[in-house]
């Protein structure tokens, strides 16, 4: 059985990681960690430490490349921590594990005819790492970034790129789901109905990045970095684990390098002989007044103090039910908070509050026996965790948190409609715990499919629910039938799950 293998981007090391990085590293986690609930999952995620903006950075900085690198990646670690991401492998492009492997392609492809020596004359953007066809500059400067670009004149290898326009061509038109979201993938059949030209894939004018075997400058920025998501799975000297997991499941990357990972990528791969990914996502951005987040435009957003301010998983929470996956979407503290203190603090943070509440003060804190499978909750949602892991699995985040609010929505109204106080005092003890039992394994329920959004605060909503066995158990086996939960289960209540956030008013 082949495992799921989900990739971010390996992320460009010239400065502090923003919100955005973020964004991506936690959709990623997402993902892996709701396909490791049904088998072998593997995530992998890096830096992309090479390339002329690398070496100026660390010159400004007074330090070689590599002492500027190896002081930013805690940096990098440090973020996904914070943000609660199990990856399971860290690339850095300067190891030597990924060098002599990138070498080890190029020479392939150069005894194969894939790759010669070539001139070069063209423009080029030094902040994207990326030639430019004069055709594509907007008004002179860089269509990606709308810096200046420089004129190079230079003896470079060049990678066949042109050879495998209509082997793309092909594959586009017969697998339409490979490249999403549409528009993307719109964009990307354009460019190659324009035609190809073959892509440089070396640099002589400086060497920070690995030696052209033989000598002959470093190897292109984007040719070494594209090669990370086979390089760290064993490719050439360990089949058995790389055909584990090659080709990708899903490779998760911004539309600003869809080219990149939708063109040129897959004939690097076809030219080693090994297959094209499953599915490749260019998802959209997050923007501040119109405006793209990001370094270079100076409206950059600490994810750190964002993850301090509001907590880890609220963000998580945020970042993937504010818009469909894909889209652009505006970024502002107010929309967290009225995310945090809705979606997550009323409704389901009181739900937690109000039912440990009654259990504690009508049965002491023991969960009583229900009316297990024969429950109405259990007719009505017993295809919610597999619906909810197909829309998951399909990318579609938003739709899944919104399947899952219909089970908390719906035990929130069983409490208003039932009226637990009422039975109590009318002394109706039968329909009570039938109520108290449905709210709790509802709770349950819910903890479940919400730990791949939010592992630490569903981690201890699980410890309050008194639950048995670990939360990611899977969810076949840790849900079942309505009913899973064990009648005399002992309730934790807590702290709030989601305490309130004030926003300091404008002045």
């Amino acid at each position: 059985m082949r495992a799921f293998y989900v990739t971010t981007p390996i992320y460009y090391i010239s400065g502090n990681p923003h919100i955005g990085h973020a964004y991506t590293t936690v959709v990623a986690d997402v993902l892996a960690r709701t396909a490791r609930t049904d088998g072998p999952a593997f995530f992998l995620t890096g830096t992309d430490e090479h390339g002329q903006k690398v070496a100026n950075a660390a010159a400004a900085a007074g330090q070689t490349p590599q002492a500027w690198c190896d002081a930013l990646v805690p940096r990098w670690e440090s973020l996904f921590h914070a943000y609660h991401v199990h990856y399971d492998d860290f690339i850095r492009t300067t190891q030597a594990r990924h060098a002599t492997k990138v070498q080890r392609v190029f020479e392939r492809l150069r005894e194969r005819g894939d790759i010669y020596l070539g001139t070069y004359e063209g423009w080029y953007c030094v902040h994207d790492e990326t030639f430019w066809l004069e055709s594509r500059l907007v008004e002179g400067r860089c269509p990606t970034c709308g810096r200046a670009v420089q004129w190079i004149s230079e003896n470079d290898w060049f990678f066949r790129l042109s050879a495998y326009r209509d082997r793309l061509i092909e594959h586009f038109r017969a697998h339409p789901q490979w490249v999403r979201p549409r528009s993307v993938y719109n964009e990307m059949m354009a460019i190659l109905e324009e035609g190809l030209d073959d892509l440089s894939i070396s640099r002589t004018n400086f060497d920070w990045g690995i030696p052209v075997p033989d000598g002959g400058g470093v190897i292109y920025v984007w040719f070494d970095a594209l090669l990370n998501y086979i390089t760290a799975i064993g490719w050439s000297e360990d089949d058995a684990r790389f055909h584990t997991y090659w080709p990708a499941t899903v490779q998760l990357v911004g539309k600003e390098i869809a080219r990149f990972h939708t063109i040129i990528w897959p004939a690097i791969l076809w030219a080693l002989g090994e297959a094209a990914p499953e599915t490749v996502f260019a998802h959209g951005w997050i923007t501040v007044d119109g405006q793209k987040i990001g370094k270079s435009l100076g409206n950059a957003v600490d994810p750190f103090a964002l993850a301090e301010r509001f907590g880890a998983d609220s963000m998580r929470y945020f970042l993937l039910r504010e818009a469909p996956f894909g889209a652009d979407f505006s970024y502002s503290e107010a929309k967290i908070a009225q995310r945090h203190n809705g979606d997550l603090g009323n409704d389901l943070g009181n739900l937690f509050r109000r039912s440990l509440t009654m259990l504690q003060k009508y049965r002491e804190g023991i969960v009583p026996a229900g009316s297990g499978p024969s429950s109405s909750f259990g007719a009505r949602f017993g295809d919610l965790p597999a619906r909810v892991r197909g829309l998951i699995l399909d990318l579609r985040f938003r739709e899944a948190l919104e399947a899952i609010w219909e089970l908390v929505t719906a035990l929130n109204a069983s409490i208003d409609e039932r009226k637990p106080w009422v039975l109590h005092k009318e002394g109706r003890n039968d329909e009570l715990d039938a109520l108290l039992y449905d709210l709790a394994e509802g709770l349950r329920r819910v903890a479940i499919l919400l730990h791949p959004f939010m592992p630490e605060r569903m981690g201890e909503a699980w410890r309050q629910l008194g639950a048995a066995g670990a939360i990611d158990d899977g969810w076949q086996h840790a849900l079942g039938v309505w009913g899973g939960l064990a009648p005399g289960t002992t309730t934790h209540p807590g702290d709030l799950l989601f305490p309130r956030i004030e926003l300091a008013a404008a002045p």
